[in-house]
């Protein structure tokens, strides 16, 4: 017997374990030997991470996925595993040392702190594949991967390898984000823009060389100049002045009249304290709309302006260190040498300031110079380390990169020709977008934790990229041979000895960006670069789910790097990109802002598949989820219901009968949930198909909740309480039926639950022949009964609509109000004869009469072509409820109007948050469905609305 309940707490672990114990999840089963491959790889979690909101969603619609496709037969891999997330988990180990006062990393040297790291992982890493287990995640456990074990980590030295000796991976001189607390290379991922209030300093340049120009200080009404004022310097304006002892030119608007006679005459600027001679050069970046037209060009310290640098080849004079301190020693074209006396010390005096201290004595100096032309307030987005919350410095340093830009081109290809497509499509824009416009990728990081890169560096320097140190001895031995080094003789003693090599070549201390090993993830995790019969298989995946903040960073990588290893073929066929799931207000989720909501606390208070449910439900493409714990609160709701409904079918003795056959039911009610049943299938099965969850999740609560609970099962007690036995026997044949149909189709979306019911419907009767999770879906066919659907359609309308009648008018709850059929025709007065009970039990009827024309003082409403009237005078007051109504239609309507009044003032537009816009438009939304509802029921009064 079910309990009175289901208590997900009671039940979830217990039945994880029973697949666990199945290996229901295992890919390769023998029996799906020659079935067809279906296979996800996971985006894999941070080793360092817990589960969150962003998780929960993204693993729910795997699962949903996986779990659908199994039970249809497939042979589905889920891939498993996680990321050794480079410079989070140094953090998290770093920190760790800090707090329990143990030596630092620097301390322990790199050995010593790798196997540290190491450790950390076996013991705490996998925190968050138990609680991707706590969501009911059926992923191949047995297969689970880490970027950093030693299959992954030699495809990542193979690649690395090939990439450089096909000329696609070299070391170069560039800008690049500089986290100067944890002295390295980040991604632009790993950059917050923040707004900061700060200031806009304005600066005199001399110009150099006794040149000056007239420059506009009066304008007409035409804004063309009147008046000119003769000056000997151009004005910048900077919210950096300590780089500016880096600058190399001053830029200006080819087309800017102010200047152009300067840059025809090849001016030059002579730099304040430094004394430097800079050019004034002509270049579309500067704005002639914004400031005096003329800005400063630091190429080693902004990354707008390194690319003017090149674009006029300038100099690139990088004047702080790895530490963001400012640095002029080593700088031999740092000063003019003509700067002597005070301006020399003043310079000199700064050597080491951090930025901070820097730029003030800067701005001081420039002042007590006459160059500080004036300080006006200046709010600006400054980036800032996502982890380490210190500002990111472009920096000019020698890094790795790869030739993004050509192996983008066959990425491009892929899906401008349908090989691989995203769904929502117009994602699509945002990928050619940033792969047209890519920069090389920088992938070396400053980091101990990490795949080291393959590349020793022999004694003249010369780099030597192999997958073995022993290879690149060899090569090292080569080159030195024929570079007149050493001697054949010594080469040939030097490749016995290791400890007297030991010193030929020293290895790059940098490691690989997280995103390179994730690079290769669809093919690495199958065993590339072997030939395994995994490959073989489950290669090109089937799709993708992700976000959409990484489709460059992850998604257009692994596009790149599974075309140019995996012989042209794409990693994934479909790219399923889904949205934020924000707070119910629509505010993103923040920790700042107190509104995060950690799903794991969701599941402990509501059951996994409440929480499964609800973020299916709410995942409409391209829309964000605003997600509201109510809302888990009522699908653990429906949870319930299904619970209730299942008990109920079980006190009235609706076995699984093993003998029963669908296709010879009899009665109208049964073959009508029949063909119920089999709509709702081919509903959920093409909304799955079509990545539409909360479509497929709609469809599968309405049915169950509404028509099989609400209507079926209410038009079926008469039936278990008496009436005809066959007619008994055979609803509840249907009944128990139609139940294991909806535990199929509920599944991928309910798991726990609906194995729970499977398993328990199925004792002391006919044992089932697997777990649920390896079930067939529901696939019926030849169940359309529209003479079935017509009748029992036909009643389940009249009764809607009576309800809604009754609701709209505000008849009271305990009335019974007469209905009258006008103008019924013989089958409508024989369908009133078979279910005149139910009508007038569900529908709270006092009689039921047939008249040709509809009485007086009665509403009307219009069920499948024929009127329905329901004489309500007497029963409420007619013209007050006319009178209550038209004040609601004029209160929606004031509602509506003073919406889009908010939404007309562009002002409004401009400053309020993206969440209080959309929130307004579904104030609108609303208040026009709530009208057109009450202009409706005016219409059913004879009252025109």
């Amino acid at each position: 017997m079910l309990d009175n309940r289901f208590d997900p707490a009671a039940v979830e672990d217990r039945i994880y374990q029973t697949w666990l114990d199945a290996d229901a999840f295992k890919a390769g089963r023998p029996e799906r030997a020659g079935a067809d491959p279906y296979c996800i790889v996971i985006p894999p979690p941070n080793v360092t991470g817990s589960l969150h909101m962003g998780h929960a969603l993204n693993n729910t619609l795997q699962d949903i996925l996986c779990r659908f496709e199994r039970m249809r037969g497939k042979d589905v891999l889920w891939q498993v595993g996680t990321d050794h997330a480079g410079i989070a988990t140094q953090m998290v180990v770093e920190r760790q040392l800090a707090e329990r006062q143990l030596p630092g990393r620097r301390e322990l040297g790199r050995e010593a702190f790798v196997e540290r790291v190491w450790k950390w992982k076996e013991e705490s890493g996998g925190t968050i594949i138990n609680q991707l287990k706590k969501l009911g995640a059926s992923c191949d456990w047995s297969r689970e991967r880490f970027t950093m074990d030693e299959g992954l980590s030699r495809a990542v030295l193979k690649v690395f390898v090939q990439l450089y000796k096909e000329g696609l991976i070299y070391k170069d001189k560039r800008l690049v984000n500089w986290d100067p607390k944890f002295q390295s290379a980040i991604s632009d991922l790993e950059v917050l823009q923040v707004e900061v209030k700060g200031h806009l300093w304005h600066f005199r340049y001399p110009l150099a060389d006794g040149v000056t120009y007239p420059h506009p200080v009066a304008f007409d009404e035409n804004g063309q100049p009147t008046e000119f004022e003769t000056r000997d310097y151009i004005v910048v304006a900077t919210t950096r002045p300590e780089t500016m002892l880096g600058d190399t030119a001053v830029a200006v608007h080819p087309e800017d009249p102010r200047y152009q006679g300067l840059v025809a005459a090849d001016a030059k600027v002579r730099l304040p304290l430094v004394g430097r001679l800079i050019p004034i050069v002509a270049d579309e970046y500067s704005d002639p709309t914004k400031g005096t037209g003329a800005v400063k060009i630091t190429p080693a310290h902004d990354f707008n302006d390194f690319e003017v640098g090149r674009r006029h080849d300038l100099p690139m004079i990088n004047v702080l260190d790895a530490e963001a301190r400012l640095t002029l020693a080593g700088n031999a074209d740092f000063l003019d040498d003509a700067v002597t006396g005070a301006d020399l010390d003043a310079v000199l005096a700064l050597e080491g300031q951090s930025r901070e201290a820097a730029r003030k004595a800067i701005v001081s100096l420039m002042e007590e110079r006459g160059l500080l032309d004036r300080i006006e307030p200046h709010t600006n987005m400054v980036p800032h380390g996502d982890r380490s919350n210190v500002v990111i410095e472009p920096w000019l340093t020698d890094q790795w990169y790869v030739d993004a830009h050509t192996l983008a081109q066959p990425a491009l290809a892929a899906v401008r020709e349908g090989r691989a497509g995203f769904v929502p499509k117009n994602w699509e824009k945002t990928y050619f977008e940033w792969l047209e416009n890519i920069q090389p990728w920088c992938v070396s990081r400053q980091l101990w934790w990490g795949h080291q890169i393959p590349a020793w560096y022999g004694p003249d320097g010369t780099v030597f990229v192999e997958e073995t140190e022993e290879e690149a001895v060899a090569a090292a031995l080569a080159h030195c041979v024929q570079a007149g080094i050493i001697t054949d003789a010594e080469a040939k003693e030097l490749a016995v000895d290791a400890d007297k090599r030991a010193n030929l070549i020293t290895r790059d201390e940098d490691v690989l960006d997280t995103w390179f090993s994730s690079a290769l993830w669809p093919f690495s995790t199958l065993g590339w670069p072997d030939e395994t019969p995994e490959l073989k298989r489950y290669y090109p995946t089937s799709v993708l789910i992700t976000g959409f903040d990484i489709i460059f960073f992850w998604v257009a990588r692994m596009m790149m790097m599974g075309l140019h290893f995996m012989d042209g073929e794409v990693p994934f066929k479909d790219i399923y990109i889904h949205a934020l799931v924000r707070d119910e207000k629509g505010a993103k989720m923040s920790k700042s802002k107190g509104n995060v909501i950690d799903p794991l606390d969701l599941v402990g208070k509501y059951g996994a598949d409440a929480l499964r449910f609800t973020l299916a439900a709410m995942a409409a493409q391209g829309r964000d989820i605003k997600l509201a714990t109510s809302r888990v609160e009522g699908y653990r709701n429906f949870a319930t219901k299904l619970w209730n409904a299942a008990r109920f079918a079980e006190m009235n003795g609706c076995g699984r009968d093993p003998a029963f056959d669908p296709y010879k039911v009899e009665t109208t009610l049964n073959r009508w949930i029949l063909g119920e049943t089999q709509r709702a299938g081919l509903e959920i099965t093409e909304a799955l198909e079509a990545y539409k969850f909360n479509e497929a999740a709609g469809a599968a609560y309405r049915f169950v909740w509404n028509i099989f609970c609400d209507w079926y099962l209410e038009l079926a007690k008469p039936v278990f309480t008496g009436g005809d036995a066959q007619w008994k026997a055979e609803t509840r044949a249907t009944t128990a039926f139609v139940l294991d149909e909806i535990l199929k189709l509920l599944h991928p979306f309910m798991p726990f639950l609906t194995e729970e019911l499977w398993a328990r419907t199925a004792e002391g009767g006919a044992a089932r022949a697997s777990l649920l999770a390896l079930a067939a879906w529901s696939k019926l066919d030849g169940m359309e009964a529209p003479e079935a659907e017509a009748e029992i359609g036909w009643l389940v309308d009249l009764v809607t609509e009576i309800r809604s009648v009754r609701a709209e008018m505000n008849v009271p709850a305990g009335a019974q109000i007469p209905l009258v059929l006008v103008g019924a025709n013989a089958l409508t007065i024989d369908r009133v004869g078979a279910w005149q009970d139910a009508l007038v039990r569900l529908a709270r009827l006092s009689a039921i009469a047939f008249e040709p024309e509809a009485p007086a003082g009665s509403v009307q409403v219009v069920v499948r072509g024929e009127t329905a009237a329901l004489p309500l005078a007497g029963i409420i007051d007619m013209d007050a409820e006319a009178a209550r109504l038209s004040k609601e239609l004029a209160k929606a309507a004031d509602d509506i109007a003073k919406v889009d009044a908010k939404l007309g003032n562009a002002d409004f537009i401009r400053r309020a948050p993206e969440e209080v816009i959309e929130e307004q438009r579904e104030r609108r939304e609303s208040a026009e469905a709530r009208a057109a509802k009450i202009r409706e029921a005016l219409v059913r009064l004879g009252k025109a609305a």
